[in-house]
């Protein structure tokens, strides 16, 4: 079972990639969900650099896996302000657009981010 959902999300995942490209001004916001924690980095496909990064582990606080993903989106939209970035293209990564994922993006969106 594992094995075949890791294969439909890479699918999913490179069909997403070959439309979806950051750039210098307009960055990738990429996602990455595990069991434990949520991760997300802005990236210059261009270039080839990452810009910001931010994640669930640097958070100490006590609370549930949606309240922290809303708060990582926070935080990266944070980094990229400091960066000067306003907006961005939102990269999914193969998971579906709920629960995790999109409380982060509703996050970011929250603290001024636009995608």
């Amino acid at each position: 079972m594992q094995a075949k959902k890791n294969i439909r999300r890479s699918s999913i995942r490179k069909r997403i990639r070959k439309t979806i490209s950051g750039s210098s001004s307009r960055p990738r916001l990429s996602v990455f969900r595990s069991n434990k924690a949520i991760y997300v980095q802005l990236i210059d496909d261009v270039n080839g650099h990452t810009m910001a990064a931010a994640s669930s582990q640097s958070i100490s606080e006590k609370m549930t896996k949606i309240e922290k993903s809303i708060r990582v989106g926070q935080l990266i939209a944070e980094k990229a302000k400091a960066v000067g970035v306003e907006e961005v293209v939102f990269d999914r990564g193969g998971y579906l657009y709920h629960g995790r994922v999109k409380s982060l993006a509703e996050g970011a969106r929250s603290a001024g981010l636009k995608f």
